[in-house]
């Protein structure tokens, strides 16, 4: 696993040990990010389930103003810190140790983010309480891109009812990624 592209190319990442965390494969976030290239400068990238942080250090790798890292796991936040280090982007960077709802509740108030990704465990169905969390919060608005990856065969039939559209999916062997938005107000 290593950073695509931007000011920290081809550097190595870690990843934790074990099967608690499942990273990103480099292809599936070459894709991701050839997509989203457009809307990475300068942004605030909220990055929930964050594993190594190899999606949220992309970001920052690719101009992202500042990436926020969420994730409950110690082993994976010790990661998280030293790639941000290894990475040299610790700067543009706030890690909060604790679980997703939790940070979404705590960031409340903030300026709002321009992109949100989360990568939950897979079959969990974390993504419904996370996706109401957010279409309550003020830490998005109408303009704010949440991508959520899963696994292929995993129906996100409430997107529509937690207040948000789809507005594209990507699917890959065993895998998706729903690229979502509030709906706007009628």
């Amino acid at each position: 696993m290593r950073v695509i592209a931007g000011t920290a190319r081809s550097m190595p990442l870690k990843a934790a040990e074990g099967n608690n965390t499942r990273p990103t494969t480099d292809r599936i976030k070459e894709t991701l990010f050839n997509i989203l290239q457009a809307d990475i400068p300068g942004c605030r990238f909220l990055d929930l389930y964050s594993g190594s942080g190899a999606i949220g250090i992309e970001a920052l790798s690719r101009g992202a103003r500042q990436a926020v890292f969420v994730e409950n796991s110690r082993p994976a936040i010790a990661v998280i810190k030293d790639n941000l280090n290894f990475t040299k982007l610790y700067d543009k960077a706030v890690v909060m140790e604790q679980d997703v709802l939790s940070a979404v509740n705590r960031l409340s108030g903030c300026e709002v983010f321009d992109i949100v990704f989360m990568d939950p465990p897979y079959g969990n169905d974390y993504e419904y309480d996370v996706l109401k969390a957010l279409s309550h919060s003020d830490i998005i608005d109408r303009y704010t891109i949440i991508i959520i990856e899963e696994a292929l065969n995993t129906p996100l039939d409430y997107i529509d009812e937690c207040g948000f559209e789809t507005v594209r999916v990507k699917n890959y062997k065993t895998n998706k990624h729903i690229f979502i938005k509030l709906k706007e107000s009628e």
